[in-house]
């Protein structure tokens, strides 16, 4: 056993431990949908902080609580990550990614990545939620170098339909019958924590990306090489630097996506029950 499966599988026994709760689901709570489990949409049967789970790395944004909180979304089992971990906190790529993979230990089939990430798209506004088409993440590592899980995946992992189809077919009719427009494109991942230069978000448009973020990207490649099934929503809770000629902050990010959680949690919350009734 090498050391990256090590550490999972201790995590995993340490989680095993304390509450032997089997999600469907999976749900990563980006930027403005921190406060999602306390919103009545989910009942809850349990919660875990990260620090009491053996070997598993600790989030240190602000506004990111850091924990598992295990329930019920109508019938369907959930795990929330209330907070993620970043690569731009000094972790590793394999240690960003290990939440992942241990949602995957647990049970969880399904992955609904959530994020707030910066309009690249000229046709795209502030509060704008974006589907998740695709992504870009050739300028990050990829979370599968190093040795092959191979109880998880292949060594070389076919990355074609990495957002569902059916999944993003799913999402699009959930919208629209619940009267939340909703835009689709590409997302890219930088490394972060300084925002992008107007010439990298130049050059990410060239690329064929419509929005900008830190994470996300990672945690999709992760849970396609383990076979989940995954979709994902960005919150464009700004538009990138450059776009606007205004300079970017993180309290616009925040303001923005907390204006928008009610929406967000709305579709995300019908996004989930609709995917239950898939599997």
């Amino acid at each position: 056993m090498n050391g990256i499966e090590k550490r999972l599988m201790d995590s995993y026994e340490s989680i095993r431990t304390k509450i032997p709760f089997k999600p469907q689901t999976a749900l990563v709570l980006g930027s403005g949908l921190g406060g999602y489990a306390e919103s009545g949409d989910i009942r809850i049967e349990g919660v875990l902080n990260y620090q009491d789970i053996e070997g598993f790395p600790q989030s240190t944004v602000e506004g990111h609580k850091g924990r598992f909180v295990f329930g019920y979304v109508g019938e369907v089992p959930v795990v929330c990550m209330q907070g993620r971990v970043h690569y731009y906190e000094g972790y590793s790529m394999n240690e960003v990614v290990l939440p992942i993979r241990l949602m995957r230990l647990m049970g969880a089939k399904n992955l609904f990545l959530t994020n707030a990430a910066g309009g690249i798209n000229t046709s795209y506004a502030p509060g704008d939620l974006m589907l998740i088409q695709d992504h870009i993440s050739s300028l990050v590592p990829s979370p599968l170098i190093g040795p092959n899980l191979e109880k998880l995946g292949p060594r070389f992992c076919d990355m074609t339909d990495t957002y569902d189809a059916e999944y993003r077919t799913l999402l699009k009719k959930t919208a629209e019958k619940i009267g939340v427009s909703l835009q689709e494109g590409v997302y890219i991942q930088f490394s972060g924590p300084q925002y992008e230069t107007p010439a990298e978000i130049r050059m990410a448009r060239a690329l064929g990306a419509d929005a900008a973020g830190m994470s996300t990207a990672c945690e999709a490649v992760a849970a396609h090489h383990a076979g989940m099934r995954v979709c994902g929503i960005s919150c464009i809770s700004n538009m990138a630097a450059g776009v606007t000629g205004e300079k970017l902050s993180h309290e616009e990010v925040q303001e923005t996506a907390d204006r928008t959680a009610d929406l967000f949690r709305k579709l995300v919350t019908a996004g989930i029950l609709a995917i239950g009734l898939q599997n």
